[in-house]
């Protein structure tokens, strides 16, 4: 009877250091999640799992035979902008080319067309390589264009605008003037001051 006994503390003992040990590796498999900022990619099969469901949602995306994808539902769809009015707009405003000719938003693009955006200061120059309608993930969004888009320029070439220290208040005339002769603004500074002397 006390063998019976023991025998049932013996597998709650078991019973417990095998729900210790499942929740330490929940536990480091959370830790490895919160350091990485993702799931933890050491397995490549979750990976090739993700990656193929990602691929199957894009051939989701493809139109049906015969339908065409508009130039600013295409750039934004593969995460060249961040939402689509924005593509448009940019097309409208003649910041997007296909094939060196300015296009309207609702330009049809084919697969080899060559697509120019020029967006934030950037030029960014893409092939189509496959067409889709709906936004996909970064990784399935680089298969859908080759990128021959020149360097950005490095950061140390862009000189910040006018930062001044905290608590400095407003610039007065003379730091603006001192401003706008750095920008090579002299010209607007000395119109400014003409209009200013004007009776």
């Amino acid at each position: 009877m006390a063998s019976e006994h023991d025998e049932g503390r013996s597998g709650e003992r078991a019973a417990s250091q095998d729900g210790a040990a499942a929740a330490g590796q929940a536990a480091d498999q959370k830790t490895a999640h919160s350091e990485t900022g993702g799931p933890k990619t050491a397995d490549p099969q979750t990976v090739d799992r993700r990656t193929a469901a990602a691929v199957a949602a894009a051939e989701a995306a493809r139109p049906q035979n015969g339908e065409s994808v508009r130039v600013d539902s295409w750039i934004w769809a593969v995460r060249l902008i961040k939402t689509r009015s924005l593509g448009a707009t940019a097309c409208r405003g003649g910041h997007v080319r296909v094939n060196g000719e300015r296009v309207k938003p609702a330009h049809s693009v084919r697969v080899g067309d060559e697509v120019r955006l020029r967006h934030e200061g950037r030029e960014r120059v893409v092939v189509v390589k496959r067409l889709i309608r709906k936004r996909v993930g970064a990784p399935v969004a680089v298969q859908c264009y080759v990128d021959n888009s020149p360097p950005p320029p490095p950061r140390e070439a862009v000189a910040p605008a006018g930062i001044r220290d905290r608590g400095a208040g407003r610039p007065t005339k003379r730091d603006r003037r001192d401003m706008e002769r750095l920008r090579g603004l002299e010209g607007l500074a000395r119109a400014r001051r003409d209009a200013e002397t004007r009776p």
